[in-house]
């Protein structure tokens, strides 16, 4: 298993600084008459507007937001796919534009809808052909080829032909050929996109492990909240090409008033709770929720020791999704 630079957790693996892109399209005049048919007009589109940030060598960051909202063109940048309109960027100490082929040797960059692996070939072809064309050293390649087929179970994959795996086996094999080269940064874009329960959890769980036992960076991006919360420590939150939030998932939640639900079981009546929204239930099972920052623990557990027939209360934070769909209206309305 290679080693990440875990001595140096305080250096920066990724600075962005006030940098914007923009595109220019051409599409049909919106004007009324037949001589505006078959005109056409340029529209320049702006995916990033003047974003900064940075992330420090060993972190696990989100990086989340609505469609359109520029994630994936930021991961282009960084993977030297795409050139900012303004601004600076700065990966592992390199320019993605200048140092774009001494970067990659450093950079593990993997995309949900697509894959590098040869698709009339066995996967264990793909990975020999990598080691040749990235020269791999022998015992680099046979270390981290060991352990990819372990932790994610690709073993019995291996000789199968790429057009023959499922979604899931297929995502495994090009997380375990991206890794194969020991980068020191991983920029995943919608990794977990499609994969059924099962596939997902291996996924998660070996990124996880990766970060965690050899400091590798991580930058990740989603549109399913549960999975980033799990697994990244920090989220970065992008709305309009705009950078809205940077900090923890609580701060998230406090930014909407610290939502919580909770369920009361009752001998069958329904508690009367005119502080909270009730949620549904029956059988004597009823779902609220409440905003913590209104109403406090120690003010709810009163209300509740004042009513009847109760026999059991549990707390808990509001589902992630739910506090990120309004969080995406708010900013949506102009409240962002």
């Amino acid at each position: 298993m290679w080693q990440g630079d875990t001595a140096h957790k305080d250096r920066m693996a990724v600075r962005v600084d006030s940098v914007s892109k923009s595109f220019t399209r051409w599409q049909r005049k919106e004007r009324e008459g037949i001589k505006h048919i078959f005109g056409q007009e340029k529209k320049t589109i702006t995916a990033l507007d003047q974003v900064s940030f940075q992330i420090k060598q060993g972190e696990f960051v989100a990086y989340a937001g609505p469609n359109g909202a520029g994630k994936s063109t930021t991961m282009k940048l960084l993977a030297g796919m795409l050139q900012p309109t303004e601004g600076t960027l700065s990966v592992l100490g390199m320019s993605p534009d200048r140092d774009r082929i001494a970067l990659m040797k450093k950079l593990g960059v993997l995309f949900g809808n697509r894959t590098e692996l040869w698709w009339d070939h066995p996967v264990i072809q793909s990975f020999e052909w990598k080691k040749v064309v990235w020269d791999i050293p022998d015992g680099v390649y046979q270390r981290n080829l060991n352990m990819v087929t372990e932790l994610l179970d690709i073993g019995e994959i291996k000789n199968t032909f790429a057009r023959e795996l499922s979604l899931g086996q297929r995502m495994r094999a090009d997380l375990a050929m991206m890794l194969l080269h020991s980068p020191e940064l991983i920029l995943l874009d919608e990794p977990t996109l499609g994969l059924d329960v099962v596939a997902k959890r291996q996924m998660i769980d070996f990124l996880k492990k990766v970060n965690r036992e050899n400091g590798v960076t991580i930058l990740v991006t989603s549109h399913d909240m549960d999975d980033l919360e799990e697994m990244a420590q920090r989220i970065l939150m992008i709305s309009g090409g705009k950078l809205v939030y940077d900090g923890n998932f609580d701060g998230l939640r406090q930014i909407t008033g610290n939502l919580t639900h909770f369920t009361v079981t009752t001998d069958g009546r329904k508690p009367k709770l005119p502080d909270c929204r009730f949620l549904g239930g029956k059988n004597g099972v009823f779902e609220f929720e409440v905003d913590l920052s209104r109403l406090p623990v120690r003010g709810l557990l009163e209300r509740l020791s004042k009513e009847e027939g109760i026999k059991d209360v549990e707390i808990r934070k509001a589902p992630i999704e739910q506090v990120i769909a309004q969080l995406y209206q708010d900013w949506k309305q102009g409240g962002a």
